[in-house]
Formats: structure tokens, C-alpha cells, sequence
């Protein structure tokens, strides 16, 4: 029997490290196949003398960057410095079903509807999904139509910034190219 000056055993901690070393691998293989597909890109100098490989080389070592960092931390001690979350451990798949499903139906439908229209609906999607691994409700129709209207007027001076100032070309449901 416990006196009242002691303290309970602490319970296990799970040990995280194989799941980061996984995940660090994953973007070190990723980061791999990156260097594959722009070392295929042509590297004339365009606009400032940066060429059309230099975002594809610049994401592949921010990659590679990354997880060689996941996987030296897991290997010198994994998580440090994490507190477990408080209550029941759960999953959070319907959370992730949801952004995952946002960002898919952003990238099937982009040519489709146009940049506009399908970043909100990624927009849309994935604040459900957020919402939802907070354990807040998704929300009626006003939240959902609110989402809608927040996620166009990010997705539209977006588009703008990108098409007009920076002269990249985003599809767009119109001729024009708006919206």
C-alpha cells in the first residue's frame, strides 16, 4: 500500500524511435526521387540566372535536410523533449482522411475548376479535418459556407501574387484566367 507522501510509478513511455526513423527514411527516399526528377530538368538560366531546376534542387535538400535530422534524433534519443498528451490515446484517421482528401481533390481537380476553386475546397476539407482532431464538430452549413468564402479569399490574391507579379502560370476556370 501507497503512503501519501509517495508518489505512483510512472507508466512506460512507448519508445517513438522506430516510427521516426521511419518517417526520416521516408523523406530521405523522397528527397532521393526528387534528385532524380530534377537532375532530368533542363538548367538554363532564366529570370535572375535561376533556372527551372532550382526549386525541384532547392526542395530535394531542405528534404534530405530534414530527415537526416529525424533520423540523427531518433538515433541520440527520439522525442526528447515530448510530453505524452493528456487522456485516452487515440488516432486521429478521420482528421487525416480529411486533409488527405483536400489535398488530393486540390491536385484532381485543379485544371478542372481552376487554382481558385479547387484550393478552397482543399481549404474546406482540411479545416474539417483540423476541426475535427481537436474534437470540435465539422460544423453546419454557415461554417462550412464560411470556410468556402475564407478559403477563396486566401486562394485568390494568391493566385493574383503568383500570376500577375510573378508571371507563373496557374490554371483558371475561365478564359481570362480569374477564379
Amino acid at each position: 500500500m501507497m503512503q501519501a507522501h509517495e508518489t505512483p510509478p510512472a507508466a512506460p513511455r512507448p519508445d517513438h524511435r522506430p516510427g521516426q526513423v521511419a518517417m526520416g527514411l521516408a523523406a530521405l527516399a523522397v528527397a532521393g526521387l526528387l534528385a532524380w526528377g530534377a537532375a532530368a530538368i533542363p538548367s538554363d538560366a532564366g529570370y535572375a540566372g535561376v533556372g527551372p531546376d532550382f526549386l525541384p534542387w532547392l526542395v530535394c535538400v531542405a528534404m534530405a535536410i530534414c530527415g537526416a535530422l529525424l533520423v540523427w534524433e531518433a538515433l541520440t534519443g527520439g522525442y526528447r523533449d515530448m510530453e505524452e498528451p493528456s487522456g485516452a490515446p487515440r488516432g486521429d484517421w478521420h482528421a487525416m482522411a480529411w486533409v488527405s482528401a483536400g489535398v488530393l481533390g486540390n491536385a484532381a481537380l485543379i485544371t478542372t475548376i481552376g487554382f481558385i476553386l479547387s484550393c478552397a475546397l482543399c481549404y474546406v476539407l482540411a479545416v474539417r479535418g483540423l476541426r475535427i482532431s481537436e474534437g470540435k464538430a465539422g460544423g453546419g452549413l454557415m461554417q462550412v459556407v464560411r470556410d468556402v468564402v475564407t478559403g477563396m479569399l486566401i486562394a485568390a490574391p494568391t493566385y493574383w501574387l503568383f500570376t500577375k507579379v510573378l508571371a507563373v502560370s496557374l490554371p483558371g476556370l475561365t478564359a481570362t484566367g480569374w477564379i
